[in-house]
This record gives structure tokens, C-alpha cells and sequence, in this order.
């Protein structure tokens, strides 16, 4: 028996942000056991935890979509530390957890009133013209509404359009999002005046499917922005509305670190045979 959490991740309303499924006790599986768990949860990500392998952490996540594993991804990083925290883990450093995946390692502040995860090292580079313009037909936008357009890489490689307007980027029909081969598509718009929320994000795969709140897509979006000056002080993006979601993802700059935090709600514990 392997204790077992489930947890949802950047949402201040519990269910209202995005699932995730961790095994805390996963010695001993294979990597086959690890892949058709995850597909069969069917949530977007499941990690299971290991002893780590490099000294300094304080455990080993690996992170499986129902599809593939993944060497980095947000709401995993904070779900997992919420699920290690709440079985009893106890860091080598106090208010620091040291989590090892596939980037290396990802260091988690545990002092705030939310876990925040130091965002890993983003590459940014233009986005080739071509994929620009396969991805607007795709998505039936106008290449006009494209303010700015990139290409982040922290693990997961992003495709992000700036479509100006949060209005802009709740319009976009994430059915059309169907095309060879496998690519992430980030879409940023700014919120009006009042909001909650700076900006208001999309993550759509070219398998069809809406992420719905995406830490690692957020944590290479805030990289950009400080790139590109806009990221002085803290700020909140929103993610899921487009889905019945209300994730809530906050970023703050802590001097060369970008911190990503959220709420995390534990909300099934229990034993798993597997």
C-alpha cells in the first residue's frame, strides 16, 4: 500500500483549479506502472515521489501527463511539495524545499502564506514566422491581433501569442487547436482596468486539450516579462475561465529568482494498491 493525495493547485476555491494526483511513496515502480497510472487518473499531470538522487534535495518528483513524462511543470511542483509536506517530509533547509525533476533541482519557498516555486531559467527566442502563421489559421485569428509572439523553452517548449486583450484571448476556439506535430500554444492578454488579474492566459496542446492553469506556461511567461520590462513589481495572472476554472497564479520578482505561487487544497488522502 502507497499513500496516496490528491490535490488541486492555483485556485482559492477548491476544484476550481487543476487536479493533481501524487504518489508519495513510489519506490519500486516502473516507469510503465508510473505512465499507465497517469493515464489512467486522466488528470493532466501525476507525479510520484522517490528519494532523490542528487543530496542537497529533498525528494524526487517525476511528472507524467495520461500521455508522456515531462521534466518540469508547475502545479505538479507545488502539489507535490503540499502532498510531501503533509505526510510528514521535512526539509534539510527551514522555509526551503529542494524538489529534484527532470530540469534539476527547483527550489520552493515554504515561508509565505502560499508555496511559490523559484521559476527555472527560461530561453527565449523569436517564433519562427512560419509556426506563427500555421498556429493564427489553426486558431482562426487574424495575424493583425498578434501584438507580440515568442518561443519560451524551460523544459516544456511554449509558443506564446500576445493577443492584447484578455477579451481578445477568451474569443480564441480552443477546438480548433488540432495539428501535427505536438506543440503548446500560450495565449496573453491584458485584463481591463480592476480587475483581479494583470493579464489572462490560455494553454492549448495541439491535441485539442485546455490546460487549466498551467505553472510552468506562467513561470516562462514571467521570464518574458521581466525581458521585456514589464515585470516590476508582483502581479497575478488568471487561467481556466474559458473552462470553468479560476486559477489564480501569482508571480513575484525576488531579486534574480521569479517566485509562482498559488493556493493548494488537499482534498483526498488515503492508501493506493498499485
Amino acid at each position: 500500500m502507497r499513500r496516496f493525495i490528491q490535490c488541486d493547485v492555483f485556485s482559492p476555491i477548491p476544484t476550481k483549479g487543476n487536479g493533481l494526483a501524487v504518489i508519495v511513496e513510489a519506490t519500486g515502480l516502473t516507469d510503465d506502472q508510473m505512465q499507465g497510472f497517469a493515464a489512467w487518473t486522466n488528470l493532466a499531470e501525476t507525479t510520484f515521489l522517490l528519494p532523490p538522487d542528487d543530496p542537497t534535495a529533498d525528494y524526487r518528483a517525476r511528472i507524467f501527463t495520461p500521455y508522456q513524462e515531462l521534466p518540469f511543470a508547475g502545479h505538479p511542483t507545488l502539489g507535490s511539495c503540499a502532498a510531501w509536506l503533509r505526510t510528514g517530509g521535512s526539509p534539510k533547509a527551514p522555509g526551503l524545499v529542494r524538489q529534484e525533476c527532470g530540469v534539476g533541482i527547483v527550489e520552493i519557498d515554504t515561508t509565505g502564506e502560499l508555496l511559490a516555486f523559484a521559476a527555472p531559467p527560461t530561453i527565449i527566442s523569436p517564433l519562427p514566422s512560419d509556426r506563427l502563421h500555421a498556429i493564427v489559421d489553426h486558431l482562426g485569428i487574424s495575424a493583425r491581433a498578434v501584438g507580440r509572439a515568442t518561443r519560451l523553452d524551460n523544459g516544456p517548449v511554449w509558443q506564446v501569442l500576445d493577443l492584447g486583450s484578455a477579451e481578445h484571448v477568451l474569443a480564441v476556439d480552443s477546438g480548433r487547436a488540432h495539428w501535427e506535430p505536438l506543440e503548446f500554444v500560450g495565449l496573453l492578454g491584458a485584463q481591463p482596468e480592476g480587475s483581479d488579474s494583470s493579464y489572462e492566459v490560455r494553454m492549448l496542446a495541439s491535441n485539442g486539450v485546455e490546460d487549466p492553469i498551467t505553472g510552468s506556461l506562467n513561470a516562462a511567461l514571467a521570464f518574458w516579462l521581466r525581458d521585456q520590462g514589464q515585470l516590476d513589481d508582483a502581479l497575478v495572472i488568471s487561467q481556466g475561465t474559458a473552462i470553468g476554472r479560476h486559477g489564480r497564479v501569482h508571480i513575484r520578482p525576488s531579486g534574480d529568482r521569479i517566485l509562482i505561487g498559488g493556493d493548494t487544497h488537499i482534498l483526498i488522502e488515503g492508501t493506493l494498491s498499485l
